[in-house]
């Protein structure tokens, strides 16, 4: 299935968006989707030290500064599977550059989420070792191969991760 053509970013003013699952909390398998393919694509197998802190997927119809669709990492007390996806609510974005190249990582939570009765609006709600988890996965997990390759720059509010989708959603129509 090509979720490019089936799903598109969502609502993103309305603060709701469109998450495929590529990678699975607690997996250290490091897939990507390919769009040219249309397919899930095996890039790695991670360190056991560095296995996901949130399911981690993508926002249809976006580009992000890398080339790739945009990233999106959803915070969940259970892994959700590879290959679904997931109406999320926004609530902010991690600024990351990996390389030197921009590649943001927008933070989410299910948009129907009965577990945590829908307590999740803004990354203030959060738990502040949730964001340190994040902030030191993406720091360190490239580190046996490319030490000092990522650069976590910061954590920021709904209103920035909805010009950070828009922006591209912009360059996925332009392409």
């Amino acid at each position: 299935m090509d979720w490019n053509a089936v799903l598109d970013a969502g609502d993103v003013d309305g603060g709701m968006i469109n998450v495929v699952i590529e990678i699975p909390m607690g997996s250290h398998n490091k897939v990507e989707w390919n769009r040219k393919l249309k397919v899930f694509e095996l890039d790695r197998f991670e360190p056991a030290i560095f296995p996901k802190p949130t399911n981690y997927g993508f926002i249809p119809q976006t580009l992000d500064e890398d080339g790739d669709e945009l990233d999106a990492l959803v915070i969940t007390n259970d892994p959700i599977p590879m290959n679904v996806f997931s109406k999320c609510r926004i609530l902010g974005v991690m600024e990351f550059e990996d390389d030197g190249e921009v590649d943001d990582k927008i933070i989410c939570v299910p948009a129907d989420d009965r577990d945590s009765g829908d307590a999740y609006k803004t990354l203030e709600d959060l738990q502040p070792q949730t964001l340190k988890k994040i902030a030191e996965h993406f720091t360190d997990y490239k580190n046996l191969k490319k030490p000092g390759s990522t650069i976590v720059k910061g954590f920021a509010g709904i209103e920035r991760a909805k010009e950070i989708i828009k922006l591209a959603q912009k360059r996925w129509k332009d392409q």
